[in-house]
């Protein structure tokens, strides 16, 4: 009987073993192939590929395919550090109680007990349900003061994303990455988008969640002259920039529509970063690395 010579990719070579156990598994314990001869195969790791492709040799997944940005639309009115305008530290909520319950039942749905978690962009609260013990809770913003005391995190370090978005932290160490309401100061976020890839491990899920408040002088063009749709659009072009992560999901709950004059008032101050006393819309754009994991 001739031998069938199949030819493998060198990156599915360590994969081989096991697929050779369960062939032989399936075999034995199979009705159907019990009984049957089968055509011998012999396994090579065929060259060609790599050779006719080198980029063949690693994966692509993490690299930016595109930026989505222009260099204007990157631009922010107060054009002065960071650093010296989150200098002192703002302990409140810049959005209300409605979004805030929505986002932490968010995160009860989506992150497992066992997790360990990157709260990108955080402060002195992270809005992970008080009652959920996770495995690690890491934190990053730009005032020390406001991360140290949030009390759901382990660590943190501090970092302005604007000027280094390399982030000092192993390949496939997390879980999930979390951005509350800070998405729209970013100025390269498709390379802080790329380095979340990269932390990520395979199923991790990156959580992007935003309303329509903003410091209005800090938040990059694009966000500040778009529209709650195209905000939300742009979020999803983030994360499409980036080789490898899922199509991104968004989920949304806007309130009624404001029914007087006054509650119009405080919306438009809402836009402009004002507290008011109508309810938050929320947003939340998520996509998953390399695939969305599938839990019994």
């Amino acid at each position: 009987m001739e031998m069938m010579m199949v030819n493998i990719h060198p990156n599915l070579k360590p994969w081989i073993p096991s697929f050779l156990t369960n062939l032989q598994h399936l075999r034995s314990s199979s009705p159907l192939l019990k009984n049957r001869t089968l055509i011998p195969l012999k396994l090579s790791i065929s060259s060609s590929l790599s050779e006719n492709n080198p980029t063949e040799q690693s994966s692509s997944a993490g690299n930016i395919k595109r930026f989505a940005l222009s260099q204007e639309a990157r631009t922010k009115i107060n054009a002065y550090s960071d650093r010296d305008f989150y200098e002192y530290p703002r302990f409140v909520t810049h959005v209300d109680d409605g979004f805030l319950s929505t986002l932490t039942n968010l995160y009860r749905e989506r992150l497992r007990p066992d997790s360990e978690i990157l709260d990108l962009m955080s402060s002195w609260v992270s809005h992970l349900p008080k009652d959920v013990k996770y495995k690690k809770v890491v934190g990053h913003g730009i005032n020390a003061e406001e991360l140290a005391k949030n009390p759901q995190l382990d660590y943190f370090f501090v970092k302005d994303l604007n000027q280094d978005q390399k982030l000092e932290l192993e390949s496939s160490s997390f879980d999930a990455v979390l951005c509350t309401v800070s998405v729209q100061y970013l100025q390269q976020p498709e390379k802080v988008f790329a380095e979340v890839f990269r932390v990520l491990r395979p199923g991790g899920v990156f959580i992007v969640s935003f309303s329509n408040r903003m410091f209005y002088e800090k938040a990059i063009s694009a966000w500040r002259d778009g529209s709650e749709y195209s905000r939300v659009q742009l979020v999803v072009e983030y994360f499409q920039c980036v080789e490898g992560f899922t199509e991104s999901e968004i989920i949304k709950k806007i309130p009624t529509a404001a029914a007087n004059p006054q509650q119009v008032n405080d919306y438009l101050l809402s836009l402009l970063g004002f507290g008011f006393s109508g309810s938050d819309p929320f947003y939340a754009v998520l996509a998953y690395k390399n695939f969305k994991p599938v839990y019994e």
